[in-house]
C-alpha cells in the first residue's frame, strides 16, 4: 500500500503531497484539479485521499485500498 496522497492550500493554488513528505508532488491552481491528480494516484496506490480546505483542516477523503472496516449492508 502507498502512501496517503493529501490536497492542501499552497502559496501558488492547490498542492498534491504524499504523507509524511515534505515537498509537493504537484501545484496546482485549482483544488479541484489537485483533487484529480490525488485521486489517480491514490488509485495507483491503492491508498487514500484526504481533501484540506483553506484552514488546513481535513474536509474529506476516500479510500482506494484495502478498507479494514468495509461498510455492512443493512438489508
Amino acid at each position: 500500500m502507498g502512501k496517503n496522497q493529501h490536497v492542501v492550500p499552497h502559496s501558488n493554488g492547490w498542492a498534491v503531497k504524499g504523507a509524511g513528505n515534505e515537498k509537493a508532488t504537484r501545484v496546482v491552481p485549482t483544488q479541484k484539479e489537485a483533487i484529480s491528480i490525488a485521486t489517480e494516484i491514490a488509485r495507483n496506490q491503492k491508498s487514500e485521499t484526504k481533501i484540506h480546505g483553506t484552514n488546513g483542516q481535513i474536509r474529506g477523503g476516500n479510500s482506494y485500498g484495502n478498507d479494514p472496516f468495509p461498510p455492512r449492508d443493512k438489508r
